[in-house]
């Protein structure tokens, strides 16, 4: 056990930090449809140019270089617009910073691991630690070769960040590949033009507190009126009075409508975003805005009425509900997904499993769901895993950051706090103390189901390994083992049961008096010999 990794402590997740609702913009006219595609059309140009302006900036960026770009682009837009557009390309540049450092550090663990298997003879074995050799001279010289393309990748990769310079591609790199096959993806050309066009519009505005209705450039009253603040080149198309065009669309947001309501009639900050689905036609319009993350509660608190712990797999949630002193209650529960087909699609499986945890957790009457903190991005690459491409395709397909973001929104719309636990050994520790004791003649346990087991006992801050049995003739009581796990702190849990004097215990004192008489057999078969029996003739009357 010595060569074992450190185990982090078990801590409550914060909550969400903003709310995000969409609803769909109907009964739109075809003028409003024009002047919508003209807008983002002239916006999007002028994000590109600013994003362009802003990555040959690099390191160098300075308030004076925002500035000087923020009055450009007020002279073609509006003085709003123009801060939504500069700082949308403020964080396009962290993001792609950002990914460029996750990259260098995937390069760096490629080269580590791939240099060490080159170091080792072709053929030798591997260790728990670490892996070992080739198999063959063939794949060894392949390797070599790959370890030279990692190389310069990563010298380049570290050039560009030392440089400031990163590589962004407004609409989406996937989408400007799908140019290059479009049979496989099934669009024409025109299908595509049209979802790349849309993909680079911008039509979005940050909200603003203190301003009417939260929003200046894209504002929604409480009635559902929406109009938008139309750039300088296209203020000839206003509808409305200061040079805003009022759209023919009342709209409404079914999911979180009073809270959005009531921030608009307050005049706090609201974010939209006005965006066009190309696959089904339609106009939709987000709303956004940043709530203080909610207090969570202790950790004791959270797991005062017991835990449910859940193991997160590629195509369910296997969950078991446990007892304040870490026993399994009842039957494991599983919540299926299946996360092929589209992005929404996937999004809406997920939802729905995590919906049916939720409920079934509320019925239960715990306060915490148990989930593993996650993080497979160490864990992903071709050289740590080599020839397993389905254990990587099986990680690879976890869904980890998205469930993990959309249980914790969830269970704060529902009073139950998420606690995370460090993943190391669940499963394999699970199913080695968990597996077999929970399994019988109607219930198959999986891995899944042992693992979630052993989430929940460490939220708990209880050992995975069960208690080992007693010897026999330590047992307290001698007709069964004394497996039922008790909590560490209870007082005499070592000791035997306490003795109650009675027929039922066998433990009757010799001088104690039979608390019920032996009654005698009402049949003639089981009669006492002592006893005679009398026939009466029914002759016999009382005239």
């Amino acid at each position: 056990m010595a060569d074992l990794r450190p185990i982090a402590a078990p801590f409550v997740a914060l909550g969400p930090s903003g709310v995000a609702v969409r609803t769909r913009l109907k009964d739109l006219t075809p003028e409003d449809e024009k002047v919508l595609r003209l807008m983002g059309a002239h916006l999007g140009s002028l994000a590109s140019k600013d994003l362009k302006a802003r990555c040959m900036d690099g390191l160098e960026h300075s308030t004076e270089s925002w500035a000087a770009r923020k009055r450009d682009l007020t002279a073609e837009s509006s003085s709003r617009w123009a801060g939504s557009i500069t700082k949308a390309t403020h964080d396009q540049w962290a993001l792609a910073r950002r990914g460029q450092a996750a990259q260098v550090k995937s390069l760096e663990a490629g080269i580590t691991t791939i240099r060490h298997r080159l170091s080792l003879p072709a053929g030798e074995k591997g260790t728990k630690r670490a892996p070992g050799g080739y198999r063959s001279a063939h794949e060894w010289f392949n390797k070599t070769r790959r370890l030279h393309v990692l190389e310069d990748r990563l010298d380049q990769v570290q050039a560009d960040r030392e440089a400031g310079r990163v590589h962004v591609t407004r609409g989406g790199k996937r989408l400007l590949g799908t140019r290059h096959n479009l049979g496989r993806a099934q669009l024409t050309e025109a299908e595509w033009h049209e979802r790349w066009e849309a993909s680079r519009w911008f039509l979005q505005a940050d909200g603003e507190s203190g301003k009417r209705f939260g929003n200046e450039t894209i504002r929604i009253t409480p009635q559902g009126e929406v109009s938008v603040k139309l750039p300088a080149p296209l203020a000839d198309l206003a509808n409305a009075r200061h040079g805003r065009y009022v759209l023919a669309a009342k709209v409404q947001f079914p999911h979180r409508g009073q809270e959005w309501a009531d921030r608009v009639e307050a005049n706090r900050a609201v974010a939209y975003r006005i965006h066009y689905d190309t696959g089904r036609g339609h106009w939709y319009v987000d709303a956004s805005w940043q709530i203080p993350p909610t207090q969570t509660i202790p950790l004791e608190a959270a797991l005062a009425d017991g835990v449910i712990g859940v193991d997160t797999n590629t195509d369910h949630l296997a969950a078991w509900h446990l007892d304040t002193h870490g026993n399994p209650i009842g039957r494991p529960r599983r919540f299926f997904y299946d996360l092929s087909g589209t992005a929404q699609h996937r999004d809406a499986q997920v939802r729905h499993a995590l919906t049916r945890l939720l409920n079934w957790a509320k019925a239960c009457g715990v306060k915490a769901i148990a989930v593993e903190d996650l993080d497979f991005q160490a864990e992903k690459t071709r050289e740590k895993h080599g020839r397993k491409h389905r254990f990587r395709q099986l990680i690879s397909g976890m869904p980890t950051g998205k469930l993990r973001a959309r249980l914790t929104s969830m269970a704060d719309a529902t009073g139950i706090a998420i606690i995370a636990v460090d993943p190391a050994y669940t499963s394999k520790w699970g199913a080695q103390h968990w597996q077999k004791p929970m399994s019988g003649p109607t219930r198959k346990t999986t891995r899944h189901d042992a693992a979630s087991i052993a989430i929940g006992r460490r939220a708990q801050g209880h050992p995975i390994r069960r208690r080992t049995t007693p010897p026999r003739a330590h047992q307290s009581d001698v007709h069964g083992h004394r497996t039922v796990q008790a909590d560490r702190r209870a007082p005499e849990r070592e000791g035997p049961r306490p003795r109650v004097f009675g027929p039922r215990t066998r433990s009757v004192p010799p001088d104690t008096a039979s608390t019920r008489a032996t009654r005698t057999p009402t049949t003639v078969r089981g009669v006492r010999s002592d006893q005679v029996w009398v026939q009466d003739s029914l002759l016999l009357t009382d005239y």
